[in-house]
């Protein structure tokens, strides 16, 4: 569970972390910060980035900035990446985290709630690249983008419709953005998490009794969930000099539990020895 690179990896990089401030993305920013980038986190809680910058420098060193943003507002993250050109000089990478979902069968939601949820994931996603890939590409500058999408973003999943719909959208924008701004020397790339536990995510996904019930380590062929480090560890090398060969790649990490899903008959895990050996005289005829 430790860091992977090298202590200078991102030496002299100033990379921009939306929801930042809490869960995943605060993990992902320590260690960009033990790697020696530069780190701006936003959201829309002021506090709790003010909050979450004091203890990431106090834990990692290094220099974070919080700006409060609605990533669903245009004209706010216009001004917010502004605002960190401004203090920062520069932003060499966008790691695009910031989500939202809940659990609910789809026939009971609004079409606002489904909007919701499309607005910051999907429009959220959108306004960032936006405005980092104008600002890279009338400066000539180099830049990154690293997207979180989810395993069902290829498959669909039920009871997560308005997720689902908007990180495949978020997919779809990381594979083609990364071969049209190519020419710019801009990368995007995405992650696909499994199950990581952040006490956000976790209680509104699985409240009270149904984590114990779906427990989804149950469901991972490695039969765990994801420690924060090995994602961080991923992200850090994607948004590195270390993979300026990779584009357009959208990685998996879930200890297989995707595949293990796929497959028709891997649910046979749970046929018991005992049938096997019944089992057994037959397979040979």
């Amino acid at each position: 569970m430790n860091g992977m690179l090298r202590a200078d990896a991102l030496s002299g990089k100033v990379i921009l972390v939306t929801g930042g401030g809490t869960g995943l993305g605060k993990s992902m920013a320590g260690y960009f910060l033990d790697l020696g980038a530069k780190v701006i986190i936003a959201s829309r809680k002021l506090e709790v980035l003010e909050a979450s910058a004091v203890d990431l420098m106090e834990q990692h060193g290094g220099e974070v900035i919080p700006l409060a943003c609605d990533i669903s507002n245009a004209a706010e993250v216009d001004q917010m990446f502004q605002t960190a050109i401004d203090r920062m000089g520069k932003v060499d990478a966008v790691l695009n985290n910031a989500a939202a979902n809940f659990i609910s069968p789809t026939e009971r939601l609004s079409s606002r709630a489904f909007r919701v949820i499309v607005d910051i994931v999907l429009m959220g996603t959108v306004n960032m690249t936006l405005t980092a890939g104008k600002y890279w590409i009338a400066n000539r500058l180099p830049g990154s983008f690293l997207n979180m999408v989810t395993t069902y973003a290829f498959t669909g999943s039920g009871y997560v419709v308005p997720s689902a719909a908007a990180k495949a959208g978020v997919l779809a924008i990381t594979r083609s953005l990364a071969v049209e701004w190519a020419k710019y020397n801009i990368r995007s790339n995405a992650i696909a998490p499994g199950p990581f536990p952040t006490e956000g995510a976790w209680s509104r996904l699985l409240p009270g009794k149904l984590v114990e019930e779906f427990d989804p380590a149950k469901k991972v062929p490695l039969g765990r969930v994801g420690e924060h480090q090995e994602l961080a560890n991923l992200a850090a090398y994607l948004v590195s000099d270390f993979s300026a060969f990779i584009n357009g790649e959208v990685i998996t990490i879930d200890g297989g539990e995707w595949i293990k899903g796929a497959g028709e008959f891997n649910g046979f895990d749970a046929v018991p020895q005992e049938t096997w050996d019944q089992l057994n005289p037959k397979r040979k005829k």
